[in-house]
């Protein structure tokens, strides 16, 4: 099959993909500090970066910074974090922002009210300059997604990406940001329309949102048109790797019909209930001949796929009940067989030299009822954590 045939597969008859763009594959925690960097640098009229965690450290400090030398040159500059997960971001930061001019806010997600209910959260990685150049990953800013001399970043990508999908990131950043400025005196939404000249590259690109309470699953919807029209290979990259009936029947399909099906997922977490669940699907991925394996030199923060060598994701959401339900997630959707190959290369890279495979025969050896237990125990409160909460907001609509 040629590259337009296998690309048609992957975008026929379906909406949200712009043709105009190029894009471009980042690896490691400097090389996505440094383009965020630059991108700041870079802007002329605006800037917007909105991201989950944002901790007081070095890296943090440093992006604080640049962003307030972005606004003195008379960029409108405009940081949105989380106020779960940015719940420590200091006053004296607040300060310094509004000294400099950034328009600053929290995404308030912890009390039930309108659109709002416990545990929705703003999970978005994304920055956009003059809604011309835009960066998408799965970094936060904090030192732990940084590679600085005493420490390796958390493994994870990011997209650079110029064209008309980064005005569709200046829309959705705009958005959000106006959302969370409800109130007196809040910044007018700039509708900033794409000059006509800006015509950059041929790749199709998406920006596809998941927020279940706005009902937006077009994350999900993509992960699963994937995984239903892959023919060679997959593979699905995760952090966080709890996939809900509708991925797994589709990746149980694909494995039937020839499809080699390969999972990574984390060797050690940093959410122990998390990682105990997860291990409790083991034993459902091994015996539909899914391939897992193991990261082990740190904790994987990645979240990305490939398939067919020709299409790929990149963004903030897992494969999992949190990012389906209960956060607002970005990423982009690309249809393009040198972006998904540089995908497929890396994690090509990452299985052969970075995990163990997990095999049926080892796993059965290692189990033991208490274990079978307790992963039991944290996969089903998991899921009766997300089911009550969801539930709720749905009696309240």
């Amino acid at each position: 099959m040629d590259a337009a045939s296998l690309r048609n597969r992957f975008t026929t008859r379906r909406k949200g993909f712009t043709q105009h763009n190029t894009v471009e594959l980042v690896r490691g925690g400097s090389a996505y500090f440094e383009r965020l960097a630059s991108l700041m640098a870079a802007a002329k009229q605006s800037f917007h970066l909105q991201v989950y965690i944002f901790e007081q450290d070095e890296t943090g400090t440093s992006v604080i910074n640049n962003l307030c030398a972005t606004a003195k040159r008379g960029v409108i500059t405009r940081l949105l974090v989380d106020g779960y997960g940015s719940r420590q971001f200091p006053y004296s930061w607040r300060e310094q922002l509004a000294a400099a001019g950034v328009q600053f806010r929290l995404f308030r997600p912890l009390f039930s009210s309108g659109d709002y209910y416990f545990g929705r959260r703003l999970h978005h990685k994304v920055a956009v300059a003059d809604g011309q150049a835009g960066l998408v990953g799965g970094r936060n800013i904090s030192d732990r997604y940084n590679d600085l001399p005493a420490q390796q970043a958390w493994l994870d990508w990011a997209v650079y990406v110029e064209g008309e999908a980064a005005h569709q990131l200046y829309a959705v950043c705009d958005e959000v940001f106006y959302r969370a400025n409800l109130r007196p005196g809040s910044p007018k939404r700039e509708n900033r329309q794409l000059p006509a000249w800006f015509k950059k590259g041929d790749v199709p690109v998406a920006v596809r949102r998941q927020d279940w309470v706005r009902r937006q699953s077009g994350i999900l919807r993509s992960y699963l048109h994937m995984i239903y029209n892959a023919e060679r290979e997959v593979f699905l990259l995760s952090s966080y790797f709890l996939p809900g009936t509708q991925a797994r029947r589709a990746m149980a399909k694909a494995v039937a019909r020839g499809v080699n099906v390969k999972v990574i997922i984390a060797g050690k977490s940093d959410v122990h209930i998390a990682k105990e669940a997860e291990r409790y699907l083991y034993r459902w991925l091994l015996r539909n001949k899914v391939e897992v394996y193991e990261y082990l030199p740190q904790i994987l923060h990645g979240k990305i796929a490939t398939a067919d060598g020709i299409w790929a994701t990149v963004g903030s959401f897992n494969l999992n009940m949190l990012s389906a339900y209960a956060s607002i997630e970005l990423n982009l959707e690309i249809v393009d067989a040198q972006f998904a190959g540089s995908v497929a290369t890396d994690i090509k890279a990452v299985i052969d030299k970075e995990t163990r495979q997990v095999t049926a025969n080892e796993w059965r050896m290692q189990e033991n009822w208490l274990r079978m237990f307790w992963q039991r125990v944290c996969y089903s409160s998991l899921r009766f954590f997300f089911f009550l909460f969801t539930f709720y907001y749905r009696r309240l609509s």
